[in-house]
Parts: C-alpha cells; structure tokens; sequence
C-alpha cells in the first residue's frame, strides 16, 4: 500500500509501512511551535501565536528509500478533548513539552503522559500491536537563569525512569540547545533513520518534484549525501473521517472474536 502526497507539480508516493505521525503536546505558551519551528526550518520565531492546531508534513529519501513525517502541533488549551484523544491514538510517536520556569505546564505534562499510556493501551489490546511507545518529555526554555526555574532535572528524569523507550531533555528552541540531540533519541527509540534527524540530512526544496522519489536520486553539487528531507508547503491534515477510519481499520485487521473493552473517542 502506498501513500501518495502531492506537494506542488509532483507526487510522492510513499509505502505506509514508511508514513509516521508526530504528535506534539503540552500546555500553552511552553514552545511547542518553535521547538517544531526548529526542527523545519531552522528558525526560532520570537513573536507568540497561539495555536489552535498546525498540521505539518516532511518528506526523506533516505538511500533511495522513501518515508514521511506528519507532524501534529497541538493546542495547548485543548478545547476539543475528542480531538486530542484523536491526535493520541493516531500517532507514532510523542513530544510532550513543559516550561522549566512553569509548574502547572509540568504537572500537565504528567497528565498528558498518563492519558497517552491509558489510551494506547486500549488500543493495543485490541490490535496487539507493539508495546513500544517512543515518548520525549521535553522541559524548554533551558536559556532562562536558574533563579526562575520551577521544575528540577531529577522530577524530569523521574517521569522517565521506568520506560526505555520515554526520554527527558531540558533543551532551549530560542538557543537552539539540545534539540537535534532530543530528535536523533526520539527517531532512535522509535527505530526510525537517524537521518530524519534536522542535522543529519540536506534540506532541498520542492522544485525537485517527481525526481526525489527515484532511488539514483542526487544533487549534482553534493554526491556524497544519500539523505535528503523536503517539506510539503500544500500537506493538509487528514478529516476526522480519515482518522476514524484508520483506527477503525487496525482494530478491524485483527479480526477479534471476542468481546474487549471499547476504545472509544469521547
């Protein structure tokens, strides 16, 4: 099965096997969008917007193979619960985000990764997937002077002590500190291509169209890179529908015959 993205004049195809999904929590005004920003673009944007949700998709060939990254920036207010509820049972792999210098936004980290434990739980029962549930908690805002810190390194690294596949980093979007460090352990832990990484690949643009899916795929000036990520300017968010009907879809593969729990969106 492949999935195919347009972006432009071309379109991508991508093996589902390939196609993840990013899902970036935590509360208000904590730098969920300018660690993302960082990971993108490079950029750190000083002037604050809230967001309500900013969908976002990148696309890799790595050694001729294809992949995707659909990146889901929460808003911090969650008004929708259901939809956050979505987001979680749809995604691969989660970056919750706290303040160091704000401890409501840790204690809502805490609660954020109890309810992504208790809901991919459910739905691993009844698809039986893998137990393995690639998690970052992220404590930003690293830069500020210690005096204004709220939270302590050993509460963070607490949160993790008892999952391998869950990680802490203290890390500044505004210094650009610790935040490549922080993807390459994420992408590790979820046994994705270290290339994924924002420093470990070439940013091109998407001008190349259709040749970036071949295998032989080159630039002329950089012969010795074989890792190459492009964001798609045009990716939309996938309807609700389309989400349902995905989850639908895992639960309905395993062919249950037996009653379980219901794993509902509410």
């Amino acid at each position: 099965m492949m999935k195919t993205m347009s972006g432009g004049n071309c379109n991508l195809n991508v093996p589902a096997k390939n196609s993840y999904r990013m899902v970036v929590l935590g509360a208000s005004r904590v730098g969920k969008s300018s660690i993302v920003s960082r990971f993108l673009n490079g950029r750190f944007e000083d002037q604050y917007t809230p967001t309500i949700e900013d969908f976002h998709r990148k696309v890799y060939n790595i050694r001729g193979d294809m992949y995707q990254l659909d990146i889901l920036d929460t808003s911090g207010n969650h008004p929708f619960p259901a939809m956050r509820r979505l987001s979680i049972l749809t995604g691969d792999v989660f970056i919750l985000v706290f303040s160091l210098d704000n401890r409501e936004s840790f204690d809502e980290v805490k609660r954020l990764q109890k309810q992504i434990l208790e809901v991919k739980s459910c739905l691993k029962n009844k698809t039986k997937e893998s137990a393995d549930l690639p998690m970052v908690i992220c404590g930003n805002k690293n830069d500020h002077s210690e005096i204004f810190r709220k939270v302590r390194t050993d509460e963070g690294e607490n949160l993790v002590s008892s999952d391998e596949n869950c990680a802490y980093f203290e890390v500044s979007a505004k210094k650009n500190t610790n935040v490549d460090e922080m993807f390459y352990v994420l992408f590790s832990m979820a046994k994705l291509p270290h290339e994924m990484s924002p420093s470990l690949h070439r940013k091109i643009s998407i001008q190349y169209g259709d040749a970036f899916q071949q295998k032989s795929f080159r630039m002329r000036r950089l012969k010795d890179v074989d890792a190459y990520g492009m964001i798609s300017p045009f990716a939309r968010r996938p309807s609700v529908n389309s989400d349902l009907k995905y989850i639908k879809s895992k639960v309905l593969r395993e062919g249950q015959s037996r009653e379980r729990e219901k794993c509902t969106v509410q």
